[in-house]
């Protein structure tokens, strides 16, 4: 089934380190973007119903009521509108919990309207620790929200610092607390490893912090310090620098053993879980899955397409506005394309790849 990705582009701050598609928290462009974001989840979902291909247009679905033969019946017609079946919806950003509880029940209940959402859906919410208090995430899970996941990077004050976060350990502890008692059973957190000035016995500290908090599932990435981000001027301004790679490769191993023996299985490059807790919304990108994007720079891959959306917000928003397309970069992928970024993305998995299985698509 479909996977359904919305992106939340709005940040209280911009951390020194980001390199997503996101901006400065906006109130009055926040408002714009939601009703943009709805009406382009029900046109989505109209397309999904006719046809795989990014460029659908509204003459496409009148043509789809046309019949195309004397023997066309209405069955035919309603399965050509049945909507297509999504079994996982995921909030990334930006930060998604600066939306308003409200805003995430609206976008989750257009998802429901324009697709076939299965009962036992993934509803993943990102969220950062100063965004968030127990009666916000109590609306968040009423909303509809079965899954978070929190940014809390390391439990090093230190280290937050010097990612320009707006949180302090004590705070994403308290967050994690607040989920719990707003009834989360599903509860994800991201670290973050080589982070300038880190040794790997101050790594450690963080994943022992976060196996203490007993989560059902850990992300932990390896920061890559790109050309553009303001952190690399500031580690240059504070003559900060990374371990050696030697360590890095250290602090990724021992993580993952001590992950293994806490119960936390890994199954990806950089995912660990539960049994039973691995992202089913994550999976979809590493087991030639399909998804819909929607919201400013989200991507979608569908029957052999991709393609993505206009990356700024406010064009967003008028073009959506207008009916006019925000699809960009559209490319149908050839067979071979699309087995070779099979093979490769499998080989992200613990899991592998099946030698015998035989290509279908």
């Amino acid at each position: 089934m479909l996977g359904l990705y919305v992106h939340v582009p709005f940040c209280s701050a911009i951390c020194n380190y980001c390199n997503f598609n996101r901006g400065l928290f906006d109130a009055d462009l926040k408002v714009r973007y939601v009703d943009a974001l709805v009406a382009e989840i029900r046109q989505a979902g109209l397309k999904a119903c006719t046809t795989t291909a990014a460029d659908t247009t509204n003459a496409d679905v009148v043509q789809a009521f046309r019949p195309a033969a004397a023997d066309t019946t209405t069955a035919d017609v309603v399965q050509a509108f049945r909507p297509a079946a999504a079994d996982t919806i995921y909030f990334g950003g930006g930060t998604p919990s600066l939306l308003e509880p409200e805003e995430i029940a609206r976008i989750v209940e257009a998802c429901e309207s324009a697709f076939d959402v299965s009962p036992d859906r993934e509803v993943t919410l990102e969220a950062n620790p100063e965004s968030v208090t127990e009666a916000r995430l109590a609306a968040f899970r009423r909303a509809g929200v079965n899954r978070l996941s929190v940014g809390v990077q390391s439990f090093r004050d230190d280290e937050l610092r010097r990612l320009s976060r707006l949180h302090s350990v004590d705070r994403a502890r308290a967050a994690v607390g607040e989920a719990r008692a707003a009834g989360f059973e599903n509860l994800s957190l991201d670290l973050m490893m080589w982070l300038p000035e880190q040794s790997v016995s101050e790594w450690l500290e963080s994943v022992e912090a976060a196996i203490a908090l007993a989560p059902e599932h850990l992300s932990l990435y390896m920061l890559e310090v790109y050309p553009n981000a303001p952190l690399k001027d500031d580690m240059a301004r504070a003559r900060w620098s990374q371990a050696p790679d030697d360590d890095a490769a250290a602090m990724y191993v021992e993580a993952m053993e001590r992950l293994e023996a806490a119960g936390l299985e890994q199954y990806e490059i950089s995912n660990v879980a539960r049994p039973g807790r691995r992202s089913r919304h994550n999976l979809k990108y590493w087991t030639d899955g399909e998804w819909l994007g929607f919201g400013p720079g989200a991507h979608s891959t569908r029957g052999g397409v991709r393609w993505k959306n206009t990356s700024s917000t406010q064009e967003y928003v008028d073009q959506v506005g207008r009916g006019a397309s925000i699809a960009v970069d559209v490319r149908r992928l050839t067979p071979d394309q699309r087995l070779g970024d099979a093979l490769f993305t499998a080989l992200r998995l613990v899991d592998g790849i099946d030698g015998n299985a035989k290509q279908t698509r």
